[in-house]
């Protein structure tokens, strides 16, 4: 780690992510930049709770179970809650082809002052450079711990709408996100993961969620379009 450095906590999410959690922790547990990760198993019903086990030898890894599945927001909330650094990096548990590299694209302009959240988005073609409209809702993302604090009990009720919240919350105190891709990282998206029947179901309660975050907050979207004008 250079001079500017400064120790950052992961915060991973995970509910019935079985497939894929081994993979993002061997990853995370070899990244120097971290001294502390953080797992929140929410709720996982598919054997997850075992794999999240056999890392237990990590003095650097804590998990945090969920008796029952509360929902990314709620999630998340627990992980800056139990968080002891500053500078916080979120990954998500349903990542293929996860590598050290992206931790230190995420955190550096950070530290470099360049920005006050970096929003990384996993990319693997220049389709996904140019045309995807999802990237502010990605979850690869870092901040600081103390530009969210205020938001840890509105995040717990919002599941899937907690980005939205977010950047709203980013946008309506001005403060600057960048956003950068991640090439070759790999999110799957929900039919690939689901059932044609149960992704759409999915989406659709998606939408749900992040409609209603943006109506529960209305005046953090008014506080954003203002800034968005005046800039």
């Amino acid at each position: 780690m250079g001079p500017n450095s400064q120790n950052a906590t992961a915060i991973v999410c995970a509910y019935n992510e079985k497939k894929t959690i081994a993979g993002i922790l061997e990853t995370l547990v070899k990244c120097n930049e971290l001294d502390e990760i953080i797992v929140v198993n929410d709720g996982s019903t598919d054997g997850t709770s075992k794999i999240l086990g056999e890392f237990n030898v990590y003095d650097k890894l804590r998990i945090v179970e969920l008796p029952e599945n509360r929902g990314k927001g709620f999630a998340m909330a627990e992980g800056i809650t139990n968080a002891k650094n500053n500078l916080l990096v979120f990954i998500d548990a349903d990542l293929t082809n996860f590598k050290i590299e992206y931790i230190q694209q995420l955190i550096q302009p950070l530290l470099e002052e360049k920005a006050n959240m970096v929003i990384g988005q996993p990319t693997e073609n220049i389709i996904d450079y140019r045309l995807n409209p999802f990237i502010s809702l990605a979850g690869e993302r870092a901040l600081y711990r103390n530009d969210v604090l205020t938001l840890v009990e509105q995040m717990r009720e919002t599941r899937f709408g907690v980005e939205t919240l977010i950047n709203l919350h980013y946008k309506a105190k001005n403060m600057k996100t960048l956003f950068i891709s991640l090439w070759g990282l790999t999110h799957p998206i929900k039919i690939k993961k689901y059932s044609f029947e149960k992704a759409v179901c999915e989406y659709l309660l998606a939408a749900k969620q992040i409609t209603r975050t943006m109506a529960v907050n209305y005046m953090l979207v008014v506080l954003s379009i203002r800034n968005i004008f005046l800039k």
